[in-house]
């Protein structure tokens, strides 16, 4: 008996027949040769798409036997948190040396396979090239230079200063990889906000896995081979599964989970960790407001909020604006100027348009479709509204004055619908931003430098841009994080070194210089010298070493 592996199969159907069921299918290599195959195991297992067909001279047909999978349950992730704590307790992660191999890795990995990244991010999202380049491999590639460039610094530990009481010694704080880290990762940028916290973690020293998204399953499985044929398989390894895999790994203690994703999934990520007392990190989201003013360059805003929406993978961006504030009057103003911008940007017809992303799915793309229908909406709608479930498109859709208890303003919408409130007066937009949760985002638009500082001072979010959208995320040096309900946690920059590093304090004494004064029995002289030295000032310190108080 001979065996054929096939994966996948082209076109096949299944017809059972009692015991016996019976496979026709076209084999990937002769795809106008229709074959039959007797399947096994039995009809109750579902048909998987690796399967193993064995050809008997004692069989009218070849039998088709399906390939084992080794499931990936708690035994499994217990054993892979096992041999990652090994590695890591081997001290090769700490080294510069292996940090900078692994980063030249990665940055190898995205130069060579940039054709097969927007390949899948296409067939995910239908991700524009220019899209999945400036907004996934050009900032991966960014994070590695950068990484590259500082890390010797970063690494370096930094001088602290000491007080009298420590007098003679020196300090300094020094960050140590955490051991074994866990990195959780989303499908709305599913290359960039994988791999991005895993250089922070690699940067830091540690031995990481990555358990990438099942909603952009082509990413995922990409991810998965990328990492294996360029990565430390010993200490960066890729998990890929569902909720039961995820369920798995979150069973097991880690000395760091970063997740990002949303608030519902972040609270069950947050109770998993508590179990082993495990710090976290959420990058989670919120309904991002935008601010308009009526004094502003209008063609310019206007082109800047569908960068910020609909150019920023269809509005499936955690820092997308969510929804617009601005006054009565100028809201027609805008509303007209936002139409000509999608205009110029997706043409007459967006639907068509080959520069904007698909829905992600069928159940996302659902969920939107019944917060446009929303009776309390549905006939809002100013601009757009067209749709598709076929091929999973929303045209950009604009929507004025939608009562703030609609769905359409109490949850994120993470797509390409935009609620435009008005307000009398555009301070007034301070109170309805802060009567919500805390966004991960906020943006505001004006030339009024008041009105900016007022804004900056009493609006409460992760990260914040005036004048623009989402280029704050750009800017390594800037903290990217949530606060309150948007996330806990920052990263990009020296901001991943530190969120996989701990960083430790160390106060270093020689045996010299040792007083008596510190030690049993405390008499009224050292007493005085102590306070003495505890109040500080050197005038202080002189009457009690002479003798004197000035108590």
């Amino acid at each position: 008996m001979r065996s054929l592996c096939v994966e996948p199969f082209q076109n096949f159907s299944v017809v059972d027949t009692g015991a016996r069921r019976t496979l026709t299918y076209c084999s990937p290599w002769k795809t106008n040769h229709k074959h039959e195959a007797v399947l096994f195991p039995p009809p109750s297992r579902p048909i998987r798409k690796s399967l193993c067909i064995c050809l008997s001279s004692s069989s009218k047909l070849p039998v088709m036997m399906e390939e084992e999978k080794k499931t990936f349950d708690a035994n499994e992730a217990a054993l892979l948190v096992k041999e990652l704590n090994e590695s890591f307790r081997t001290g090769k992660t700490k080294s510069y040396e292996w940090r900078v191999s692994q980063l030249k890795s990665i940055e190898k990995m995205v130069v060579e396979r940039e054709k097969d990244i927007c390949e899948a991010l296409y067939k995910d999202l239908s991700k524009p090239e220019f899209e999945a380049f400036v907004s996934e491999i050009a900032m991966v590639k960014s994070s590695c230079k950068e990484a590259l460039k500082e890390l010797k610094h970063w690494m370096k530990p930094e001088k602290a200063k000491t007080s009298m009481a420590t007098y003679p010694s020196s300090a300094e704080i020094v960050s140590e990889p955490l051991g074994a880290v866990l990195v959780i990762s989303t499908w709305n940028y599913p290359f960039a906000l994988s791999v991005k916290p895993v250089i922070g973690a690699i940067t830091a020293g540690n031995a990481t896995v990555l358990k990438p998204s099942e909603i952009a399953p082509a990413t995922s499985s990409l991810l998965s081979k990328l990492f294996e044929e360029y990565l430390d398989r010993s200490a960066v390894r890729v998990v890929e599964g569902d909720v039961p895999q995820t369920t798995a790994l979150l069973e097991q203690k880690w000395d760091k989970i970063f997740y990002t994703g949303s608030p519902r999934v972040g609270r069950i990520i947050m109770t998993a960790a508590a179990k082993h007392l495990t710090p976290v990190v959420l990058e989670l989201g919120g309904k991002c407001p935008a601010v308009i003013d009526s004094d502003v360059d209008l063609q310019v805003t206007a082109r800047r909020i569908v960068a910020g929406k609909w150019q920023a993978n269809n509005g499936q961006a955690c820092i997308s604006v969510d929804y617009i504030i601005t006054t009565k009057d100028f809201a027609p103003k805008l509303i007209d100027a936002l139409r000509k911008g999608i205009e110029e940007c997706f043409g007459t017809d967006p639907m068509e348009s080959k520069d904007i992303s698909r829905i992600v799915s069928s159940n996302h793309f659902s969920r939107l479709q019944s917060l446009m229908d929303e009776y309390k909406v549905y006939n809002k709608i100013v601009v757009g509204g067209q749709r598709n479930q076929k091929e999973l498109k929303i045209a950009p859709t604009i929507f004025l004055d939608v009562p703030g208890d609609s769905q359409l303003m109490q949850e994120e919408i993470f797509g390409p619908l935009l609620p435009i409130i008005t307000v009398e007066n555009v301070k007034d937009s301070i109170d309805l931003i802060n009567s919500k949760p805390k966004p991960l985002a906020a943006y505001l638009f004006t030339n009024n430098d008041k009105l900016k500082n007022y804004f900056v001072q009493s609006v409460s979010s992760g990260g914040m841009a005036i004048n623009d959208t989402v280029l704050h995320v750009t800017v390594s040096s800037l903290p990217f994080g949530g606060v309150g309900e948007s996330g806990m946690g920052s990263y990009h920059g020296k901001f991943s070194f530190d969120a996989f590093s701990h960083k430790k304090a160390v106060l270093y004494r020689s045996f010299s210089g040792d007083s008596s004064v510190r030690y049993p029995p405390y008499t009224p002289e050292k007493q005085k010298l102590i306070k003495a030295v505890m109040n500080g000032g050197i005038f202080n310190i002189i009457l009690a070493l002479m003798g004197w108080s000035r108590d």
